[in-house]
């Protein structure tokens, strides 16, 4: 389990860090730097910043911001939220990233995927992708905050999108967003099953064993938490030193 890796994730709002519960009921935790420079301090592997309502305001993501936290910390930043264009890709990693997720912008032009993989690598790209279990037993993307239905079906969507060039996916179940009740470990083996790059899984830890049971039932190579280290009393370092990281 020594390549596994623990990731926080800052969801932002008006320029502070939120959370809600799928998508609903958001609400303020603290400022966005002061959090990634704990959290760095705390053994995190990776921090991931995501402007929630840069998407909705039709913006790129807050790039001082993304500037901030990158100079506060010494881990790898991924960054996402608005990502419209190469050019807001560009600014993204000129601003600090080491890696930027696109999520909305892939489903309106998929071949973006490729276009960003052949100019930056496909280290650099990362696919975000929000789902849920659909009426008939198979798994659908959504867009715009998880109610939105993109008519994609994530397995067909993941596989294309590896094809094209996404060097990691970072998959986020809806249904178990902020739940605290676990990560959904069918549809991460679904997509685990289905893709041969790395897969953070994303929506539902609450507590330590949550982050043992999704490596050992699952093949992701990182598990990404928000409510547990705002709101759960829990910080990187007990769960690396629980898990034996």
């Amino acid at each position: 389990m020594n390549n596994k890796k623990i990731v926080p994730c800052l969801d932002i709002k008006d320029g502070k860090v939120v959370k809600g519960v799928k998508f609903e009921g958001i609400r303020a935790v603290g400022d966005p730097v002061e959090l990634a420079e704990k959290y760095n301090a705390d053994g995190a592997d990776e921090i991931v910043l995501y402007d929630i309502s840069a998407s909705i305001e039709k913006r790129i993501i807050d790039l001082e911001l993304v500037k901030a936290v990158a100079d506060k910390i010494d881990v790898g930043l991924t960054v996402a939220g608005g990502m419209g264009s190469i050019a807001d890709f560009q600014k993204a990693l000129d601003a600090g990233a080491s890696r930027v997720s696109v999520n909305s912008l892939a489903i309106r032009n998929p071949d973006i995927i490729k276009d960003l993989s052949d100019k930056f690598g496909s280290e650099r790209v990362v696919l975000g992708v929000d789902a849920k279990l659909g009426e008939n037993g198979s798994y659908k993307v959504m867009q715009g905050a998880g109610i939105v239905e993109t008519g994609l079906d994530l397995i067909e969507w993941v596989k294309k999108c590896e094809k094209l060039g996404a060097g990691e996916i970072c998959l986020n179940s809806i249904d178990a967003d902020g739940t605290q009740d676990g990560y959904d470990i069918d549809m991460l083996n679904a997509v685990c099953n289905a893709v041969n790059i790395p897969v953070i899984a994303s929506g539902g830890c609450g507590k330590l064993e949550h982050f043992a049971e999704v490596f050992e039932k699952t093949n992701v190579g990182s598990a990404l938490a928000a409510s547990m280290f705002h709101f759960g009393g829990l910080d990187v370092k007990g769960v690396k030193e629980y898990l034996g990281l």
